[in-house]
């Protein structure tokens, strides 16, 4: 029976006016959620990332090592891309290239007035 008071109904609205932050005690515990979980999210990845940092970098320099080994490879045996002794083959290279008519108009010799 002593602590009945601290739950009756007529003392919720005197409890509720000693609380810190009023009537707004609600969007406030909100926003300082929405804070916790924005700090926690920022640190997470930042804690992520820079675990993962080595892993990353490694693999993407394999990955340039095995692009520029093909490129050499392809440099150093050209004939590897020709095609059967004996066959025929035709590249055609368009002669008809279309040339733009770009005139701007002729060129005029101002001279300073004084």
């Amino acid at each position: 029976m002593r602590f009945y008071h601290l739950f009756n109904s007529r003392f919720s609205s005197f409890s509720s006016t000693i609380s810190i932050f009023g009537k707004d005690s609600i969007t406030m515990m909100t926003f300082l959620k929405t804070i916790l979980i924005i700090l926690l999210v920022y640190f997470g990845l930042k804690f992520l990332l820079k675990w993962a940092k080595p892993y990353v970098i490694s693999y993407v320099a394999k990955k340039a090592g095995k692009q520029f080994e093909k490129m050499f490879q392809r440099a150093a045996n050209p004939s590897a891309n020709t095609s059967e002794a004996g066959k025929t083959t035709i590249d055609h290279n368009p002669t008809d290239q279309k040339k733009s008519k770009n005139t701007v108009g002729e060129y005029v010799d101002f001279e300073d007035v004084e």
